[in-house]
């Protein structure tokens, strides 16, 4: 089994936010370069963008100071997120009832690339 030597990684364990939630925002940042990304989650509305910006950062620190790859090249090949522990909360209702509150955690890994393109120019027709 070969590893894949350009590939860096970096896992946010225990984010408190439902994994549906965090997906979203996943969505659209994979494939994208890392500036972009960073740009993108920094005007995002939600409030776990914050955690996952920190994550793409860190990230970015793992390939640089790790790896020794240029920024410049990187882009997100793989986002993913996972589901952790739920805690489970009472609500007091009705009649001496009670309802349950779940409140989930989530695993977040964010997976790196170093994109090595040559130029190459495609213009004009295909000969």
């Amino acid at each position: 089994m070969q590893k894949n030597k350009n590939i860096v990684k970096a896992i946010n364990k225990n984010v408190r936010s439902s994994p549906r939630k965090i997906n979203i925002l996943l969505k659209n940042i994979r494939g994208k370069r890392v500036d972009i990304a960073i740009r993108d989650l920094s005007f995002a509305r939600q409030r776990i963008a914050s955690e996952i910006k920190k994550t793409v950062q860190s990230a970015i620190a793992n390939a640089e100071n790790n790896n020794q790859y240029d920024i410049d090249n990187l882009y997100i090949k793989e986002a993913y997120v996972g589901k952790s522990i739920v805690l489970k909360r009472f609500r007091p209702r009705a009649k001496g009832r009670a309802s349950a509150i779940k409140k989930p955690y989530a695993n977040l890994t964010i997976i790196l690339s170093e994109n090595i393109n040559e130029e190459r120019e495609f213009h004009g027709s295909k000969s």
